[in-house]
């Protein structure tokens, strides 16, 4: 089922908002989440990823680029946050991500051997992985582009809910929930990718989406962020996906708001019987106190024309006119907008 779901009870809280609006803030973006957006995302119409002439697959930087250019020139400030080292609890989670990447891959092969186009798209990007060279080409051209990014400790979510927390940045960027319950007051859905998806059969506009942590937990659910923590965890989080079988949202959702005992409630739901290796109370204290680093400033360099040119051009093909082009719109990006939106961006 997963946190996914928490969607149904919150969605009044939900405000939808121009991109525009969130002129003059800083954002930090959760960059895996981002990354795997991109790899998904920008595809050609038969479902494969961008490649250069190497066959090197180039959709995640595409995005990075583009996307991140857009971001400046809107007037906000992005900070990409890198995951650190996983926690052990994590590995089931991983393993089953593999699992169903293989799975995937073994249907796009027969798509193709069968040369069914929809059925090639529809697979493909379920192939998508993110490897140590995109990492670190994906560093590489932040750098170049003067862009900040943090590596943190240990999961991006956890440094980018820090961030927020500490004032560093206003909203935490991310397509996954679980900013809230390391403690973020507000995080904005949808930032970096644009156009339409389908929704059961039916393409709807995407649009940046507002998640404040306090109304969630006030007006939407009349719980505080423990309780949400104890209900993420029946329902199912990165660590352990598959939540409470059995129990379904609403009833999950009852069960945290009728008791105030977690030893009552982790008893009452058999925790031990589907986790026996996972402690729902070490989950509980990592999402309270994760790993993070302290960061007291930030710093947004004007762009290295050369630099960004030599990775995107030279080494992996782009089309140079359009990158130099990009590179212009990126440092005009920089400099123009209101007062507000650009103080804090050249130090």
């Amino acid at each position: 089922m997963g946190l996914a779901e928490i969607r149904q009870l919150i969605k009044e809280c939900i405000k939808e908002v121009e991109i525009e609006k969130l002129s003059g803030n800083t954002v930090a973006i959760d960059a895996f989440n981002a990354l795997y957006q991109f790899l998904t995302a920008i595809r050609q119409p038969d479902g494969t990823p961008l490649m250069d002439s190497k066959g090197r697959i180039t959709s995640h930087l595409s995005g990075l680029f583009y996307r991140t250019k857009r971001l400046i020139e809107y007037g906000i400030r992005p900070i990409y946050i890198f995951d650190g080292k996983h926690p052990e609890f994590k590995k089931k989670e991983i393993e089953i991500r593999e699992e169903l990447k293989k799975k995937m891959e073994e249907k796009y092969k027969k798509a193709i051997e069968l040369g069914i186009k929809s059925d090639m798209k529809k697979y493909a990007v379920g192939t998508a992985r993110l490897t140590p060279d995109m990492i670190e080409e994906s560093k590489d051209l932040l750098e170049a582009m003067g862009i900040p990014y943090i590596q943190a400790p240990s999961e991006g979510e956890a440094q980018v809910a820090r961030l927020v927390i500490d004032r560093v940045a206003d909203y935490a960027a991310t397509q996954d929930y679980d900013a809230l319950l390391f403690g973020s007051s507000r995080i904005v859905r949808n930032l970096v990718i644009t156009g339409k998806k389908k929704v059961r059969g039916v393409e709807v506009e995407i649009s940046p989406e507002i998640i404040e942590l306090e109304e969630i937990l006030n007006k939407c659910l009349k719980i505080d962020r423990e309780r949400l923590i104890w209900f993420a965890l029946i329902v199912g989080t990165d660590y352990n996906p598959d939540g409470i079988p059995g129990i379904g949202i609403k009833t999950a959702y009852e069960l945290v708001k009728s008791t105030s005992d977690p030893e009552k409630l982790f008893k009452y739901v058999n925790w031990e019987k589907y986790y026996k290796d996972i402690d729902w109370r070490e989950l509980v204290e990592f999402f309270l106190d994760p790993p993070t680093i302290k960061v007291e400033k930030v710093e947004w360099r004007e762009p290295n024309e050369e630099k960004i040119i030599e990775i995107l051009v030279k080494r992996h093909d782009f089309n140079e006119e359009r990158v130099k082009k990009a590179i212009e719109e990126l440092k005009k990006g920089f400099k123009k907008g209101s007062q507000k939106s650009i103080l804090g961006f050249f130090k």
